[in-house]
């Protein structure tokens, strides 16, 4: 039986990030100048290895997928987030919540993977260049994203199927500026014990593996450096790895930040900043790093402006 304190909803209200009213026009412009960055950046990057035929590697390959996930996993939630803080409209149908928090989880989770792919392909160039070509081959590089993508989809839809069996709520007040699954979750007047459960089973299998193997990949890294010490094979080994290790950096810091760090008695307020830091700010930061700390890139993109001169 239905008791009274729960209602079938409609429609969720996003209460957003923790700002003063007063400054919502100052965030929101600021909002979209990242946002606009994140889609120009990462598209300029997938335009690049497109154009450069001396781009069409392994590693390019994986860095233009990690661009198109970077766009697509900070479209999911700024948008909407830019849309509700420039109306002041803080609703979102219950089709358009549970869509929005399927796609997070799965870009979320194709990041994670797209990034564990990049460091076992910097691992073999480094550690194994003479059979480099041979074991990155066209069908393995390709194998590994769609694996990737079948994963990540498979996990967000075992959590959406889950969460959509929950159709009664005590209340229809998200406190995120997007629909995060645990935020539902304690919403939901129904036993969420499996859900939880499996968040936490899952969860741990698609973040702590792919962690452990970029881990691995780099202690191995490491140690074939310091067997042949250089001057020259380390500036190649922090040429080839360093953007890498930053965006690794970003991204599971800011994972570590949300689960791993004691929270204050403000636990709500932590967890918007955080997931703000590594859907916003994180897509953002990814193009920078790698076209500031990457020849190549640099490279293609005097190349790309270069022939464009020369046309006119």
């Amino acid at each position: 039986m239905k008791r009274d304190n729960e209602s079938t909803v409609s429609e969720f209200i996003l209460l957003g990030l923790p700002i003063r009213a007063e400054d919502q026009g100052l965030y929101s412009a600021l909002f979209l100048a990242m946002y606009l960055t994140t889609m120009l950046g990462n598209l300029l990057i997938i335009l690049l290895i497109r154009l450069d035929s001396h781009l069409h590697t392994p590693m390019y390959f994986f860095l233009s997928h990690l661009a198109f996930t970077d766009i697509s996993f900070s479209s999911v939630t700024a948008p909407k987030m830019l849309m509700n803080m420039l109306t002041h409209s803080q609703s979102i149908s219950y089709a358009g919540c549970v869509s929005q928090m399927y796609f997070y989880i799965v870009f979320a989770d194709l990041e994670n993977f797209l990034l564990t792919s990049m460091a076992y392909d910097r691992y073999v160039a480094i550690c194994h260049p003479l059979h480099y070509t041979t074991i990155m081959s066209q069908s393995l590089c390709l194998f590994l994203v769609v694996v990737s993508w079948a994963l990540s989809s498979g996990n967000a839809l075992v959590h959406t199927l889950l969460l959509a069996k929950l159709s009664h709520f005590r209340n229809n007040t998200v406190p995120h500026y997007f629909c995060d699954l645990s935020a539902m979750l304690k919403l939901s007047s129904s036993d969420t014990t499996i859900n939880e459960l499996l968040i936490l089973t899952l969860g741990t299998m698609v973040t702590i593996p792919p962690f452990i193997c970029i881990l691995v990949s780099y202690v191995r890294i490491g140690v074939t450096i310091l067997r042949t010490p250089s001057i020259k094979g380390i500036c190649k080994a922090l040429s080839t790895c360093g953007s890498h290790l930053c965006v690794v950096s970003l991204y599971y810091g800011a994972i570590i930040a949300l689960y791993f760090v004691p929270s204050s008695n403000n636990t709500n307020d932590k967890d918007v900043i955080v997931a703000l830091m590594y859907t916003v700010v994180t897509p953002m930061l990814n193009p920078f790093i790698y076209s500031l700390r990457n020849r190549d890139m640099k490279g293609a993109l005097r190349n790309v402006l270069s022939r464009r001169l020369c046309s006119q």
